[in-house]
């Protein structure tokens, strides 16, 4: 228990409790973050979880902010906690890569050896015929774990480095082809590549065909 006359000292009140509630701001708005996420990707039960310690964390916070509204100090530590827990939250989401992603890759003919590749390792392709502006083009539709984003893409700049990709997220599939292992895993790929978005892995953005 905390004595009353402790808690009511400038130190207190100046600097540990806006530190306190800078790091809970950061806490709460991390699951925050990471709740949104999970509940546009249909994570019913993790977004619940989430979601009551989420708010519980704020309570506590705001109930400390309402009893010292005359400190101004407060407000400071609740809005770096606030701008510090979304970027945290991101990293974090980044990092667990939870979800699938739909990829559509646009080449010139003879992908054979990349479509090859990738149901070697247990990714279902489908591939079409199509025309691009500049002739003939191979258009390849899959799904993808976002955990195996990194080796998928490193196998297209391998086979295809003048790929057009286009990719988006999916909420949920039904069926399907999928490897059983993580790919990012099993070949290796270095750790700064995993969990990284796609737009911070860009030597596939070459012009389309």
């Amino acid at each position: 228990m905390i004595p009353e006359a402790w808690m009511s000292s400038p130190w207190f009140s100046m600097v540990l409790l806006p530190v306190l509630i800078f790091f809970g701001r950061i806490v709460d708005v991390s699951i925050g973050t990471i709740r949104v996420i999970y509940v546009g990707r249909g994570h019913k039960i993790w977004a619940g979880i989430l979601g009551f310690f989420e708010v519980l964390i704020w309570l506590t916070i705001i109930s400390q902010i309402m009893q010292n509204l005359t400190n101004p100090v407060l407000y400071v530590g609740y809005a770096a906690g606030f701008g510090m827990g979304n970027y945290i939250g991101m990293r974090i989401e980044e990092k667990l890569a939870v979800g699938l992603q739909a990829v559509r890759v646009i080449t010139a003919r003879g992908a054979d050896a990349l479509v090859n590749k990738l149901r070697e390792q247990g990714i279902g392709v489908t591939v079409v015929d199509g025309r691009g502006t500049e002739g003939p083009v191979d258009m390849l539709y899959l799904i993808v774990r976002r955990r195996d984003a990194p080796w998928m893409l490193q196998m297209i700049a391998e086979h295809a480095p003048d790929a057009f990709i286009n990719i988006n997220e999916v909420r949920s599939v039904r069926g399907g082809v999928f490897p059983k292992t993580p790919l990012n895993v099993v070949k290796g790929i270095g750790s700064q590549q995993r969990g990284r978005p796609f737009s911070s892995q860009n030597p596939l953005r070459r012009k389309g065909k």
